[in-house]
């Protein structure tokens, strides 16, 4: 009963994030020039087809999404690229792109289609940069458990189009930002490292977080960080003066939407955030302690409840285990919750791929952990190997979907009756 009602919430949250709808209801104005489309990130081909199905006028244009997450376009260009850590076709896709706004005109409109992975689907190095420099940064960033804010200020700093710099390229021409978000808070300029939004934070900002996470960079990335070069145009930018940003989904609307179905199944929902950040690991204590402190005292909410949370949890790789951010709180909840009845939890990424694996998120219990072992798996062991997708496997309990189409990040429900 439990996981069915877990799973509804969980696809009810999806279906609310989808573009179609959300692209529909955020079309710019026309333009007396042309259109002319981008974008990038795990939801921009759906945004795309979306986009093109709407707009009864002209338009041309091209967009980058992950690896198995294209839809077919009859008027926007869509490519396939990998993420979390950019290769080549990304690479030629960004120079494309870069191509496709130059030379634009005051009245020609052109329209960017931003989500989630943006960032590393559009791998453009600063010069001096190779490609090989930019995915060694994905990659020290990926293991470095920064958030996705700190995450985006540094990208920012070795990219010709992230941080504004597109929109630069674009000028004259009116730039349209429709921006599903994956970022806690929902600020459009961390969404796929801000292409065509000006830079939040300053390059002395981002040596510092450098710094504090202890990046090992490769040699041109540090040179270039301790120089004043490449730096990102100012919000005050003439490129920046006439263009519109629009937030059309976030995780906000998707939780909102998850408590309204709970309630119309008979049981209360509380939000407790959308925009949880920090160690998965820690986040899952402190959820698990909520969630223990209900099923014993029923309080601070009464049972039967679902308490639902969004954001974006990091993990600092510590072992050489398979396993997502949602996973991982998942296993460290199951840890926390061991032998307590009533307590069931999902966890998974609204994607539907959970870091680089083929999972959306996992199932958990107050059995887990003993299910765990008489599988012949020390959750605690599993857990110090970030080897949460093995753990789950092992006992049937990952959540698997597929590419949803859209992404607004992690997607956590529990129940306690």
């Amino acid at each position: 009963m439990n996981r069915t009602l877990l799973e509804a919430l969980f696809t009810h949250a999806v279906a609310k994030a989808q573009p179609a709808s959300a692209v529909l209801r955020n079309l710019p104005h026309k333009p007396a020039g042309r259109t002319v489309v981008i974008g990038a990130g795990k939801a921009s081909a759906q945004m795309a087809k979306a986009f093109e199905e709407a707009w009864d006028a002209p338009l041309s244009g091209l967009v980058v999404t992950r690896y198995g997450y294209a839809v077919p376009c009859e008027r926007i260009e869509i490519v396939e690229a990998a993420h979390p850590v950019p290769d080549e076709a990304g690479f030629i896709a960004a120079r494309r792109i870069l191509e496709i706004v130059s030379n634009l005109e005051r009245n020609d409109l052109v329209v960017a289609l931003m989500s989630g992975g943006g960032s590393a689907l559009l791998p453009a190095p600063a010069p001096g940069l190779s490609l090989g420099d930019e995915q060694a940064i994905n990659r020290a960033l990926l293991a470095s458990g920064a958030p996705i804010a700190v995450m985006n200020l540094i990208r920012n700093q070795f990219s010709t189009i992230k941080g504004g710099r597109l929109a630069v390229h674009a000028s004259p021409a009116r730039v349209a930002t429709l921006a599903v978000s994956d970022v806690p808070g929902d600020d459009a300029a961390t969404v796929a490292s801000g292409p065509t939004i000006a830079l939040a934070g300053t390059r002395e900002l981002a040596r510092k977080y450098a710094a504090l996470y202890r990046l090992t960079l490769p040699p041109a990335a540090v040179a270039l960080l301790d120089s004043g070069d490449n730096a990102a145009p100012r919000a005050d930018h003439p490129a920046f003066a006439a263009n519109s940003v629009s937030t059309i989904a976030s995780a906000a609307l998707s939780l909102e939407s998850a408590a309204d179905l709970a309630r119309a199944q008979g049981v209360e929902a509380v939000i407790l955030s959308d925009s949880i950040q920090g160690e998965a690991r820690d986040v899952a204590q402190v959820h698990a302690a909520i969630a223990r402190e209900i099923a014993s005292r029923n309080r601070p909410f009464k049972k039967p409840v679902v308490l639902l949370s969004g954001g974006e949890t990091t993990v600092t790789l510590r072992g050489n285990g398979r396993g997502g951010r949602n996973s991982e709180f998942l296993l460290a909840f199951a840890i926390a919750i061991d032998g307590h009845e009533g307590i069931s939890a999902l966890a998974a990424d609204t994607d539907g791929i959970d870091g680089s694996e083929d999972n959306a998120g996992a199932h958990a219990d107050g059995t887990t952990a003993s299910r765990l072992r008489k599988a012949g798996i020390d959750p605690l062991a599993a857990l110090a190997n970030n080897d949460a997708y093995s753990a789950f496997a092992a006992i049937g309990d990952l959540v698997m979907t597929g590419p949803t189409g859209t992404n607004v990040n992690d997607f956590r429900a529990i129940v306690v009756r």
